[in-house]
């Protein structure tokens, strides 16, 4: 069987409405409990003071992050994975590409480059519903070798399974004399 790589696919990438909603959502349930802590213990303290700054503090860098995230265009040449952004050497180097979590019409994806830095974003449908399912085929399908990697030498890492030949089954396939050999 003969092992083809994906079509190219071009898909867009940048700041996810389900990242912005999944961020809020989990920000919303740790300032419910703070608020909660506070009114079962009718006074605010070191602690509580400490933990409101935290929940605050954790909001502030969620959405300063999420505002934050690189937009660009996550290119598959059929070969390798590349970041194509205006804030980036478009397409120079090789991304090594991994899916973290697949929700069918929703991918987290991390970005790796040769320097081993590594981007994280959710790809959604709803960005390019034509696209989808091209990028989805280019991120699960096997992948054939590249032309430049080396060639494995033709060693088996197994070995190979051997079968023994019986005179009486088989007589034509030994010699007539075979008096040599010890049974």
């Amino acid at each position: 069987m003969s092992t083809h790589n994906a079509p190219p696919v071009v898909y867009p990438l940048g700041r996810s409405r389900f990242q912005a909603c999944l961020l809020l959502g989990l920000w919303l349930a740790g300032l419910v409990l703070v608020l909660l802590w506070l009114g079962l213990s009718r006074q605010l303290d070191g602690r509580m003071a400490a933990a409101l700054a935290a929940v605050v503090g954790a909001g502030v860098a969620a959405y300063r992050s999420w505002k934050n995230t690189p937009s660009g265009q996550l290119a598959w040449d059929g070969e390798v994975w590349r970041w194509e952004s205006p804030s980036y050497q478009t397409g120079i180097a090789e991304q090594q590409l991994s899916v973290i979590v697949d929700l069918q019409h929703r991918l987290l994806l991390r970005l790796e480059n040769q320097a081993h830095a590594s981007v994280w974003f959710w790809a959604e449908r709803s960005t390019m519903p034509e696209r989808w399912l091209d990028l989805r085929r280019a991120l699960f399908s096997p992948r054939k070798a590249s032309r430049a990697a080396p060639s494995h030498d033709m060693m088996h890492t197994e070995p190979l399974s051997a079968a023994a030949v019986s005179q009486d089954l088989y007589p034509d396939l030994l010699p007539v004399d075979a008096t040599h050999l010890k049974p």
